[in-house]
């Protein structure tokens, strides 16, 4: 007998690093899920990229399907864009103050090395695609971007 999808929770969880303490914890004890099971599941799923990215934790978007017999299905997304650009930039947070302290920049070089990450979890195979989303991602956080400016609608056609 097939059981039936309860719910489907879209997680952000830092690599090698799901624990039972708040926030995660008590989330998952609300929806019956086995917290053990799940933690253990989703570290060792993540540990490479927990070790990949030594000094920082990287969160991972992964999806969470609950089924009605307390089971559950695990799918590890991809990295998250704006922990891609705080990495890049060997930073723990972005600035507080924002329209004061625009002090980080990003170069093209930068991008196209985030966009190596992210180009197997982007809707496009276009690389300049890619990097235009995660300017774009930067440009929110009031990072700086080198070599990079709006493009038309022309120009993005023809990318």
């Amino acid at each position: 007998m097939a059981w039936k999808v309860q719910k489907i929770l879209y997680l952000e969880i830092p690599a090698g690093k799901a624990q039972p303490a708040p926030p995660l914890g008590p989330m998952l004890w609300a929806n019956w899920v086995n917290i053990g099971q799940f933690t253990k599941g989703f570290n060792d799923k993540t540990k490479d990229i927990m070790q990949q990215f030594a000094w920082f934790d990287m969160k991972i978007k992964c999806s969470l399907t609950i089924f009605s017999d307390r089971t559950f299905k695990l799918e590890i997304g991809g990295l998250v864009t704006s922990n891609l650009i705080l990495y890049k930039l060997k930073q723990k947070k972005w600035s507080w103050e924002p329209n004061k302290n625009k002090i980080w920049t990003l170069t093209r070089k930068d991008l196209e090395e985030i966009a190596e990450f992210k180009k197997d979890d982007m809707n496009t195979t276009k690389v300049e695609s890619i990097i235009s989303s995660i300017a774009w991602t930067a440009a929110n956080m009031w990072v700086e971007v080198e070599d990079w400016a709006v493009k038309t609608k022309e120009e993005r056609e023809n990318m």
